[in-house]
């Protein structure tokens, strides 16, 4: 085993001390036999590792452990088999979805007041979220894969027929006409950037033409943010991002909504260590949704537990 290694290590967002890697190799020693996942749950207890929901990040955590094994520092227990897949019962068969149901696609033209009260409807079940993507994949330019970690669908919806789709997600790690607007450090930006969230898509229907409808629902959505992401995530987001292609969009319903421009992205990015994208440069822009934004994700603590 080699001699452990007296700088620090960074993983996720988290740094870790050369004492706490020393007691983390000391507890996998004490450990042995304990499966990798259960090994990775007890240290995120004892290292206080948790998402702002208060989860603990096992996935990350055991990604740590093999970095540090490679690296020589500690020796974890073997992979377990994983268990065969049980067999479907003959007697039961698989249980049929029931198909996705069309929306309506007649024309909706008109002022915004004789729609009536407009909605932002949280989608949660799996049945609305398959219709939700599926709408996005269809209608919006960048499509949809869909959604992973925090995230948060949106109907648009007026009476009883659906106007339009909307995603919330997790913001991007690094911007750097951003990360310079927030000014904050590396280590509060790997804290805090968590309460960043992104309207990665909004989707108006094609067969919607309704002035001012875009701005009225962004308008609603900077109201109910926190609340919905705290109902739905256990804590609240500080600040709204969004990126806008300008060969497509000129951003002018995020300006009538009180957004600002903080200027465009670079183009290039970092997909993974040694492996970057270039892209058509995005224009940036946020809505704060506290008045001390700025000043609280600069605040260079750890993910709190609830």
């Amino acid at each position: 085993m080699a001699v452990l290694s007296t700088r620090n290590w960074v993983h996720c967002g988290r740094e870790f001390s050369a004492a706490e890697i020393a007691d983390l190799c000391a507890t996998v020693a004490w450990l042995p036999g304990l499966p990798r996942q259960e090994l990775a749950a007890t240290l995120c207890e004892h290292l206080a590792w948790f998402t702002l929901s208060g989860t603990p990040k096992i996935h990350a955590c055991q990604e740590f452990l093999e970095r540090l094994q490679a690296a020589g520092l500690l020796e974890l227990p073997p992979l377990r088999p994983a268990r065969p897949a049980r067999p479907a019962r003959p007697d039961r068969p698989e249980r049929l979805l029931p198909a996705v149901e069309p929306i309506d696609e007649a024309p909706i033209h008109g002022p915004l007041q004789a729609l009536g009260p407009v909605r932002l409807e949280i989608v949660r079940e799996t049945m609305l979220a398959a219709q939700w993507d599926a709408l996005v994949a269809r209608w919006h330019p960048l499509g949809f894969q869909g959604a992973f970690g925090y995230r948060l669908r949106y109907f648009i919806t007026a009476d009883d027929r659906r106007l339009g789709c909307l995603l919330l997600a997790g913001a991007a790690r690094a911007v750097a006409v951003r990360d310079r607007w927030i000014g904050w450090t590396v280590q509060a930006r790997r804290a805090n950037v968590p309460r960043v969230v992104n309207n990665s898509r909004f989707l108006i229907f094609p067969h919607v033409r309704v002035a001012h409808l875009a701005s009225h629902v962004l308008g609603q959505l900077a109201r109910r943010t926190r609340a919905d992401w705290l109902d739905h995530w256990g804590f609240e987001p500080l600040l709204l991002e969004t990126f806008v292609d300008p060969r497509h969009h000129a951003g002018t319903c995020y300006r009538a909504a009180g957004w600002q421009l903080l200027g465009t992205t670079s183009g290039r990015g970092l997909a993974r260590p040694g492996q970057s994208y270039h892209s058509t440069p995005r224009q940036v822009w946020v809505k704060p949704l506290t008045l001390d934004c700025r000043a609280s994700l600069c605040a260079a603590q750890g993910s709190p537990r609830p």
